[in-house]
């Protein structure tokens, strides 16, 4: 005869349901690399690639570290974003120009509120987009982050300057 499942049992199978969930939604099709940092460890460095959304001639890699079996992933972080196709000023007029730009991608790190975020950033002065790549813990606070630059130069979206004459 079996016999009921405890109390301590179903929270636990609860829990790990959870932590696989959210393991696996963290899973996209976009992953360019993963490199294994050693054979008894659970960690890897993974690289992701994407386009951004509003911009689609920048491609941004994002290299991260990944830790299969452990609630929450470290918060070390590259990135480079490239000009891989054509940017035009129809495009720059779509995106957030307020020195805080705008989150244009956000993956979940842990199951405690923990997610590594894009922030595209119009830099008018140098005419170059910025893409910052930090991590988030609602709780405390990170101060882990990496910074990108695409220039306008010989782009579509690129404007002489003004000059002022006296």
């Amino acid at each position: 005869m079996l016999k009921p499942l405890s109390a301590n049992f179903k929270k636990l199978s609860l829990l790990s349901l959870l932590a696989s969930s959210v393991a696996l939604s963290g899973c996209s099709d976009d992953e360019s690399g993963k490199i294994s940092l050693g054979l008894f460890t659970t960690k890897d460095i993974k690289i992701n690639s994407f386009v951004d959304p509003a911009i689609p001639g920048v491609t941004c890699h994002v290299s991260h570290i990944e830790a299969d079996l452990d609630f929450s992933d470290p918060s070390d972080m590259g990135i480079a974003c490239r000009q891989t196709g054509e940017i035009t000023a129809a495009m720059l007029a779509t995106i957030d120009t307020s020195k805080g730009g705008e989150v244009i991608f956000k993956q979940s790190k842990s199951i405690l509120f923990k997610s590594l975020k894009i922030r595209r950033i119009y830099d008018a002065d140098s005419q170059s987009l910025l893409y910052v790549s930090y991590s988030t813990k609602e709780i405390n606070g990170s101060y882990k982050h990496s910074l990108s630059t695409v220039p306008l130069w010989a782009t579509k979206a690129w404007q002489a300057p003004v000059v002022v004459t006296k």
